[in-house]
């Protein structure tokens, strides 16, 4: 090798990306597991996904609330001995609750998996829901709401959210202080008997899996109650709201104003969803976009603006998203309107479309590096009813689409008519 002549650089989109295949199996009660045996370190990540998220809840808070105090007491520890467990060992849980569903997550040294199974198992079958541990959720939840809905960031994500689904519909339904307040132990006991006792999971496990991790996780969860998903999430009609212009006053001292320009869209399953992932992009999925271009660089009215696709299983939306001084706001959202019209009036030059095209390679690239971010990239597939074909796909459309469908595209979404503009002072 002469180390005086410089590798020649390639583009990213050069790279053939291959997303690395799991290992299926399922349990003796037919919950299928999906498993990534990858990396050099001795760790590993077990995710148990219930359809158990706002989807479900009969009442609102309640999905939260059940999966949050999983870790707040069962008939054998306490929320402080559980808390122990897990710390003793090096290792962390965690649970998280989306719109359609839950999670209760262990990451761990891979020897040390034998001990904390029997922990999770316990969480998942003994949850009691401790009063005096409801009554802290509740304060703690209570007092973390009232902060944050002083902050316009997050009253206008929670007030696009209604204005295109609907207040109740799952996706544009938001807890209110007085939801929190109704929690009740037998509440969220009935939730957890019918989702997670009684539920529809699947589990993902990646990493240095040890030798008989199969019979491990079938000793400690093939025997429960719990089954796999055999049925399709309900068609919930949206009721998106009739005016499309807000301007809502909020905090009377905020110095920013919260920006949300969005419109309802189809789900990874419509033709048009892998294309349109590269036009969002281009307008504004990354620090070079155009939006960013102007209205950061150029004009100096935001320190930063994004445009996305909702990460929904059901319908989805595209966002743009930002905050501005008070006296631009207007100025923000014509300046939006001004990159969309250009858009769709003339085609991305070359020099751009490869920018975009390598940038989003690029983040694939990132998105495959480790065992644990390949199982994340499975499991938004598999959520979504998808293959490995969808993936592939998705790479191709970003290494081919041309700047002509580009503008077409542009033309058929990006109208200003189709958006709905929202404004929190």
């Amino acid at each position: 090798m002469n180390r005086k002549i410089a590798p020649p650089i390639k583009d990213a989109i050069e790279f053939n990306l291959l997303l690395k295949d799991y290992d299926h199996y399922t349990l003796d009660n037919g919950v299928p597991v999906y498993a990534i045996n990858a990396g050099a370190q001795e760790v590993l990540q077990i995710e148990i996904v219930f359809y158990a998220g706002n989807f479900f809840e009969h009442q609102r808070g309640i999905a939260a609330a059940t999966n949050f105090m999983l870790k707040n007491g069962t008939l054998k520890r306490t929320a402080f001995q559980l808390n122990e467990d897990f710390e003793y060992y090096g290792s962390y849980c965690t649970r998280a609750c989306y719109s359609e569903t839950a999670v209760l997550s262990v990451h761990t040294l891979s020897r040390h998996i034998e001990k904390l199974l029997p922990v999770m198992q316990d969480m998942l079958t003994e949850s009691i829901f401790p009063s005096e541990e409801l009554e802290i959720y509740k304060q703690n939840t209570k007092q973390w709401l009232k902060v944050n809905l002083q902050k316009c960031e997050f009253v206008a994500g929670r007030l696009i959210d209604n204005y295109l689904y609907g207040e109740d519909h799952p996706y544009g339904s938001n807890s209110q202080l007085e939801d929190i307040d109704k929690l009740t132990t037998d509440d969220l006991k009935k939730f957890y008997q019918q989702y997670y006792l009684n539920g529809n999971c699947l589990i993902f496990v990646a990493g240095n899996l040890p030798h008989g991790i199969k019979n491990l996780l079938n000793d400690f969860f093939g025997k429960l109650t719990i089954a796999k998903p055999s049925f399709t999430l309900p068609d919930i009609k949206v009721s998106p709201a009739a005016e499309k212009k807000f301007r809502v006053q909020n905090d009377p001292a905020a110095v920013q104003g919260a920006i949300r320009i969005a419109q309802n869209f189809p789900n990874r399953h419509h033709p048009d969803f892998k294309k349109v992932i590269v036009l969002n992009n281009v307008l504004g999925g990354f620090f070079g976009s155009r939006l960013m271009g102007n209205i950061r660089e150029e004009k100096g009215y935001t320190y930063g603006i994004y445009s996305y696709l909702q990460n929904h299983i059901q319908q989805s939306a595209w966002v743009i998203s930002t905050e501005a001084g008070k006296d631009v706001c207007e100025a923000t959202i014509e300046e939006v309107y001004k990159e969309m019209k250009k858009l769709r009036e003339k085609k991305i030059g070359k020099v751009e479309l490869l920018l975009v095209r390598n940038y989003m390679i690029g983040q694939i690239l990132g998105d495959l590096d480790g065992p644990f971010h390949i199982m994340a990239k499975w499991k938004n597939i598999i959520l979504n009813n998808l293959d490995k074909k969808y993936f592939y796909e998705s790479v191709e459309e970003m290494k081919t689409i041309s700047a002509k469908e580009l503008k077409e595209l542009a033309n058929k979404y990006l109208q200003p008519e189709k958006f709905y503009e929202l404004v929190v002072y």
